[in-house]
Protein backbone atom coordinates (compact mmCIF):
# COMPACT_ATOMS: atom_id res chain seq x y z
CA UNK A 1 0.00 0.00 0.00
CA UNK A 2 2.73 2.56 0.84
CA UNK A 3 4.34 2.09 -2.58
CA UNK A 4 0.98 2.60 -4.30
CA UNK A 5 0.36 5.80 -2.32
CA UNK A 6 3.85 7.16 -3.03
CA UNK A 7 3.53 6.31 -6.72
CA UNK A 8 0.10 7.97 -6.87
CA UNK A 9 1.43 11.08 -5.14
CA UNK A 10 4.44 11.49 -7.44
CA UNK A 11 2.51 10.72 -10.63
CA UNK A 12 -0.17 13.22 -9.60
CA UNK A 13 2.49 15.80 -8.79
CA UNK A 14 4.10 15.32 -12.19
CA UNK A 15 0.70 15.60 -13.90
CA UNK A 16 -0.03 18.89 -12.11
CA UNK A 17 3.36 20.31 -13.09
CA UNK A 18 3.12 19.22 -16.73
CA UNK A 19 -0.47 20.39 -17.15
CA UNK A 20 0.40 23.69 -15.49
CA UNK A 21 3.23 24.39 -17.93
CA UNK A 22 1.71 23.20 -21.20
CA UNK A 23 0.35 25.84 -23.56
CA UNK A 24 -3.40 26.18 -23.04
CA UNK A 25 -4.02 25.06 -26.64
CA UNK A 26 -2.56 21.62 -25.79
CA UNK A 27 -4.75 21.05 -22.76
CA UNK A 28 -7.79 18.81 -23.05
CA UNK A 29 -11.12 20.61 -23.18
CA UNK A 30 -12.69 21.09 -19.78
CA UNK A 31 -15.36 18.58 -18.87
CA UNK A 32 -16.86 21.00 -16.40
CA UNK A 33 -16.95 24.75 -16.64
CA UNK A 34 -15.46 25.49 -13.23
CA UNK A 35 -13.54 28.49 -12.06
CA UNK A 36 -9.77 28.36 -12.58
CA UNK A 37 -9.12 29.01 -8.89
CA UNK A 38 -11.32 26.05 -7.96
CA UNK A 39 -9.17 23.83 -10.17
CA UNK A 40 -6.05 25.04 -8.37
CA UNK A 41 -7.56 24.49 -4.93
CA UNK A 42 -8.90 21.04 -5.84
CA UNK A 43 -5.62 19.93 -7.40
CA UNK A 44 -3.58 20.94 -4.37
CA UNK A 45 -6.16 19.51 -1.96
CA UNK A 46 -5.72 16.13 -3.66
CA UNK A 47 -1.91 16.46 -3.73
CA UNK A 48 -1.88 17.33 -0.03
CA UNK A 49 -4.05 14.39 0.96
CA UNK A 50 -2.01 12.02 -1.21
CA UNK A 51 1.24 13.42 0.18
CA UNK A 52 0.10 13.01 3.76
CA UNK A 53 -1.13 9.49 3.11
CA UNK A 54 2.03 8.50 1.24
CA UNK A 55 4.37 9.93 3.89
CA UNK A 56 2.54 9.53 7.22
CA UNK A 57 5.72 9.88 9.30
CA UNK A 58 6.55 13.24 7.71
CA UNK A 59 5.28 16.25 9.68
CA UNK A 60 2.10 17.69 8.17
CA UNK A 61 3.58 21.17 8.07
CA UNK A 62 6.57 19.93 6.05
CA UNK A 63 4.32 18.32 3.42
CA UNK A 64 2.13 21.43 3.26
CA UNK A 65 5.07 23.84 2.97
CA UNK A 66 6.68 21.66 0.30
CA UNK A 67 3.51 21.75 -1.77
CA UNK A 68 3.18 25.50 -1.28
CA UNK A 69 6.74 25.90 -2.58
CA UNK A 70 5.79 23.70 -5.55
CA UNK A 71 2.81 25.95 -6.25
CA UNK A 72 5.07 29.01 -6.12
CA UNK A 73 7.62 27.36 -8.41
CA UNK A 74 4.86 26.53 -10.91
CA UNK A 75 3.65 30.14 -10.94
CA UNK A 76 7.21 31.39 -11.39
CA UNK A 77 7.82 28.89 -14.21
CA UNK A 78 4.55 29.86 -15.90
CA UNK A 79 5.61 33.50 -15.94
CA UNK A 80 8.86 32.48 -17.64
CA UNK A 81 7.26 30.37 -20.41
CA UNK A 82 5.89 33.14 -22.59
CA UNK A 83 2.67 31.20 -23.20
CA UNK A 84 1.35 31.02 -19.62
CA UNK A 85 1.07 33.64 -16.90
CA UNK A 86 2.04 33.33 -13.27
CA UNK A 87 -0.68 34.57 -10.92
CA UNK A 88 -0.44 35.20 -7.19
CA UNK A 89 -4.17 34.49 -6.89
CA UNK A 90 -3.49 31.01 -8.31
CA UNK A 91 -0.90 30.53 -5.57
CA UNK A 92 -3.46 31.69 -3.01
CA UNK A 93 -5.94 29.13 -4.40
CA UNK A 94 -3.20 26.47 -4.13
CA UNK A 95 -2.74 27.49 -0.48
CA UNK A 96 -6.47 27.17 0.19
CA UNK A 97 -6.39 23.65 -1.27
CA UNK A 98 -3.35 22.79 0.84
CA UNK A 99 -5.00 24.03 4.04
CA UNK A 100 -8.19 22.09 3.26
CA UNK A 101 -6.21 18.99 2.29
CA UNK A 102 -4.14 19.28 5.45
CA UNK A 103 -7.26 19.61 7.58
CA UNK A 104 -8.88 16.62 5.93
CA UNK A 105 -5.71 14.56 5.58
CA UNK A 106 -4.21 15.13 9.01
CA UNK A 107 -6.46 12.57 10.77
CA UNK A 108 -5.73 10.12 7.95
CA UNK A 109 -2.01 10.78 8.39
CA UNK A 110 -2.19 10.02 12.11
CA UNK A 111 -4.17 6.85 11.48
CA UNK A 112 -1.71 5.57 8.86
CA UNK A 113 1.28 6.40 11.06
CA UNK A 114 -0.27 4.48 13.97
CA UNK A 115 -1.05 1.53 11.71
CA UNK A 116 2.51 1.58 10.38
CA UNK A 117 3.95 1.54 13.91
CA UNK A 118 1.60 -1.32 14.83
CA UNK A 119 2.71 -3.40 11.83
CA UNK A 120 6.43 -2.79 12.58
CA UNK A 121 5.97 -3.90 16.20
CA UNK A 122 4.22 -7.11 15.17
CA UNK A 123 6.84 -8.01 12.54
Amino acid sequence: MPLLLKTSFWLSTMAVVVLSLLPVAYLPPQSFDIWDKTQHAAGFLVLTMLGLAAYPATPVLRVCLGLLLLGGAIEFAQSATGWRQGDLLDLLADAVGIVLGGGLGWPLCRLLAAASRHVRHQG
